[in-house]
């Protein structure tokens, strides 16, 4: 009897001893103390804690473990043991949120990239549907936004909506360096900055207007985003949006015009951040040749595509065909404050939007007041298009001519008056040389092989194999890639 207390003596006293050594750090035996010790980065604790064979799984009150606990504090040496201890990386706690969420809510962006490299997954949803990344956007950190946008290249429209629904700016400007488009849309026609005018997001309707959203777009009821502001009482926000237009909003942009401004749009995000693009060459901003049609163009030599190189054999890949390493960078369109009303005879009558919005008639040969722009031709005409279901009915036609650039535009009634055609501005991977892509453009591989720009949208472009009639797309990376 005398040896079994004996031997159950000397087995207790290497655990009072941890626990002794945890009181001296300052910790007791509980769960509370175990979470306080992750979310401090206290390694050595947290040994101590399992050497008195401490349940590594233990969870708080509110179901978290110890790694959320050092996510949410950017605790990366406490994290990396307890993943090594076996816990798991997305396993879930407080209402369904992984690790990579709890660092997200925590701001550690630091965190969050390491968590991501360790294979955290970003596309799992809490209990309300919410991304890491709509998190980061709705929450405003703008650090972990950029980090998860790479991941999210499909939901960037999404999350740009949410940042302007919630105000928050530096998110948008984060999530357009990445491919989010000023130009999304909500299914009833509300662009980000008709959310953000709508909700009073002064803040985010200044940067939306800087980065070039357009103040003159509507919805599919017609309202613009000062006419929504406006109604829901943000006097202030409407008169910033609905100023009357500047001379440069009353004219059409020579396709170099645009190259320069894209190229600049592109090189501001890039200075932005240390962070290398993935697919681009460090070519020095100064060193880089300004952006060219691709009209014309002769890229680099082509390469097969992924799906092909995979299954060679499917019918994906017959789909797909070699082609040149192209990254979609940025994508612009312009929306003028005008509107074709009608044409009588050769007259015609041009609506000028702004808060002294007016109506002038012109003819052919003469200018319209207050724009470096002069009419060429009007006419009615026959033609088909979505807005009639496809049905010949007949509309009016303006021909302009802006007398500095030199650039010609048609505009028709019904339809947006714009500044130009949609462009999309592509990156040779493997040169870093840079094009502006319209639709009908034609251009060619290093191979010989010669392709087309099918169409040009805001979150991709589609090119056709002019010998086969074969497409691919294109996403729109961003410039950060």
């Amino acid at each position: 009897m005398a040896l079994c207390l004996l031997v159950l003596t000397a087995c207790r006293k290497p655990a009072d001893a941890v626990k002794s050594d945890l009181n001296e750090a300052g910790y007791q035996l509980t769960t509370a103390d175990w979470m306080l010790a992750a979310s401090r980065d206290d390694v050595s604790a947290l040994k101590k804690f399992i050497a008195s064979d401490f349940a590594t799984d233990s969870r708080d009150e509110n179901g978290d473990s110890a790694l959320h606990a050092a996510a949410s504090n950017g605790a990366k040496n406490a994290a990396d043991f307890l993943l090594n201890r076996g816990l798991t990386i997305d396993q879930t706690g407080a209402n369904g949120r992984t690790p990579l969420m709890a660092a997200v809510l925590g701001n550690q962006t630091v965190m969050v990239r390491w968590l991501l490299r360790q294979g955290a997954d970003p596309r799992l949803k809490d209990k309300d549907g919410y991304a890491p990344l709509m998190l980061a956007v709705r929450e405003g950190m703008s650090g972990a936004v950029a980090e998860l946008a790479p991941y999210h290249r499909d939901s960037l429209d999404s999350a740009i909506l949410l940042a302007a629904l919630v105000g928050q700016a530096e998110a948008i400007d984060t999530l357009t360096n990445y491919g989010g488009s000023v130009y999304a849309r909500m299914e009833d026609g509300r662009t980000p900055l008709m959310i953000a005018a709508e909700n009073g997001h002064a803040a985010a309707v200044e940067l939306l207007l800087d980065i070039g959203a357009s103040r003159f777009s509507t919805d599919a009821d017609g309202r613009n985003a000062a006419d929504l502001a406006n109604a829901a009482g943000h006097a202030e926000i409407a008169a910033l949006i609905s100023s009357n237009p500047k001379p440069q909003e009353l004219s059409l942009e020579s396709p170099a015009e645009v190259a320069q401004a894209m190229d600049a749009f592109v090189d501001a995000a890039a200075v932005q951040t240390t962070e290398p693009q993935e697919t681009s060459p460090a070519t020095p901003l100064a060193a880089r040749a300004p952006s060219r049609l691709i009209q014309g163009a002769v890229l680099s030599r082509s390469v097969k595509s992924i799906a092909a190189t995979a299954a060679s054999s499917s019918a994906s890949a017959q789909e797909t065909f070699p082609l040149p390493p192209l990254v979609m960078r940025h994508y612009r369109e312009r929306e003028l404050p005008l509107e074709v009303r009608s044409v009588v005879g050769e007259t015609a009558t041009i609506a000028i939007r702004g808060t002294d919005a007016r109506e002038v008639s012109v003819r052919a040969g003469e200018a319209i007041p207050g724009t470096r722009l002069s009419v060429v031709r009007v006419q009615r005409r026959m033609e088909s298009s979505k807005l009639n279901l496809g049905q010949p009915m007949e509309v009016s036609v303006v021909e302009v001519r802006d007398s500095a650039s030199g650039a010609t535009r048609e505009w028709i009634s019904g339809v947006p008056v714009t500044g130009h055609d949609p462009v999309a501005l592509v990156e040779d991977a493997a040169t870093g040389q840079r094009y502006t892509a319209t639709p009908g453009q034609r251009f060619r591989s290093a191979d010989g092989a010669e392709f087309i720009v099918s169409d040009v949208r805001q979150n991709q472009i589609i090119i056709e194999d002019a010998a086969t009639g074969a497409v691919q797309t294109i996403p729109l990376r961003g410039p950060r890639g």
